[in-house]
């Protein structure tokens, strides 16, 4: 079983909260981890409302449900059964004790507002996500920290170099994937997992039957990781109205399979009218949808540059949960175009860029977009990075660095 590095901040919780809800996609490793020794949840009793007649109990009675339980209860997969959040309310309103419910489920309650606004004041969120670099080599990361730290940046040693990089991107971080050995029996596995999703989780969500076209809008989607959302072309790509399309990919949102970046300005108003960027929630899922190997990879390099940022873009999103720093994550673009793939921004205001480059070597030029960043930030630039897929740390100047991509899960708190 591996390590996950945010359990330390679930049983911290527990400590003073009420409601603690764990939420990610399905095969995060959520049920897992609420049943093994990492939390201090022996006491608790543990029910999943992915068996039928525990969640049938939930749903004709919900109050009666919750009170036939009593003492410290861990509900899996609590999106099943949206009546029992108004019950876990009252329950938790009538005797008020920390670490009371421990909630999993595989929809983002903050883009359910009628379930959200029942627990405001009185749940924790905590996202499990899939496993990071540094949790599959058994070790908890530094990097975020590392970048944002006030003290000079300790540039490592030469590093082995990500010589497995192409594999890491392919399988991705689900657990169950990290077991299967061939191409093949991973794009099985996703293959059934996809399904499952779309025709279970998105329609309990959504109460429509029959969601065909998602297969192949959440297709389309993977092609354009890393890129600016543009609703526009995706709508004439896949033949379906702005207003669907919108609503589908909110549906892929809720259930964590596809994320989005927004865009940082230094004018806070400008945020929410600026595109955001596109990523999914894993590279391995990336791949399989689009039957890339290692081979094809090898032979066309411009297929890894989009599929290295989404992954870089996501191992900084699974770290910034249990960084010290917990930084906000955007990406920057000028009218000029000048750009900066993820841009970092801490609760002070102090911003580090981190740029992605899928090759050995790296330049002045590479730095461009950063410059432009650390202009518009002023004394709020922290540092510029560009992770590349070198082995050498270099410095490029006042508060830039190049550094190897594995830098990101081989810095340690």
């Amino acid at each position: 079983m591996y390590r996950r590095n945010v359990a330390p901040l679930i049983s911290e919780a527990l400590q003073d909260t009420p409601i603690v809800l764990l939420n990610g996609a399905r095969q995060t490793g959520k049920s897992t981890l609420v049943q093994s020794g990492m939390l201090d949840n022996r006491d608790a009793r543990y029910l999943t409302l992915d068996d039928a007649g525990t969640l049938a109990a939930a749903e004709a009675d919900p109050v009666g449900f919750l009170a036939g339980l009593g003492g410290r209860v861990i509900l899996d997969e609590v999106q099943r059964a949206p009546g029992l959040f108004p019950a876990i309310k009252a329950e938790v309103d009538r005797e008020r004790r920390p670490g009371r419910f421990l909630l999993t489920g595989s929809a983002n309650v903050l883009l359910l507002p009628r379930l959200s606004e029942s627990l405001t004041g009185r749940m924790e969120i905590l996202t499990l996500w899939p496993l990071s670099q540094g949790e599959i080599e058994d070790v908890e990361e530094g990097f975020i920290d590392a970048v944002f730290s006030e003290s000079p940046l300790a540039l490592p040693e030469e590093l082995e170099g990500a010589s497995d990089l192409l594999e890491r991107l392919l399988r991705g971080g689900y657990p169950e994937v990290l077991g299967r050995g061939s191409e093949a029996r991973r794009r099985a596995w996703f293959g059934s997992y996809v399904t499952t999703i779309l025709q279970r989780d998105v329609r309990d969500l959504s109460n429509i039957e029959g969601l065909t076209e998602l297969p192949r809008l959440l297709s389309l989607l993977a092609a354009r990781a890393a890129s600016l959302v543009n609703y526009s072309e995706l709508s004439r790509s896949a033949a379906m109205p702005q207003s669907t399309l919108k609503r589908y990919v909110s549906l892929l949102q809720a259930t964590f399979l596809v994320q989005t970046l927004p865009a940082w300005s230094g004018n806070l108003g400008k945020r929410l009218v600026r595109s955001p960027k596109l990523l999914l929630c894993d590279t391995g899922l990336i791949s399989s949808l689009h039957g890339l190997s290692a081979e094809r990879l090898a032979a066309d390099p411009v297929l890894v540059g989009p599929l290295l940022e989404n992954f870089v873009a996501m191992e900084l999103m699974k770290q910034s949960a249990w960084s010290q720093t917990q930084p906000r994550l955007f990406h920057f673009r000028t009218q000029s175009g000048q750009e900066v793939d993820i841009v970092l921004e801490d609760a002070a205001g102090y911003v580090v860029g981190v740029e992605v480059k899928g090759a050995a070597t790296v330049g002045a030029r590479d730095f461009r977009g950063l410059r432009a960043l650390a202009e518009v930030c002023g004394d709020r630039f922290r540092r510029g990075v560009v992770l590349y897929t070198g082995r050498t740390a270099i410095p490029f100047g006042e508060n830039l660095y190049a550094l190897p991509v594995d830098s990101l899960w081989r810095t340690e708190v």
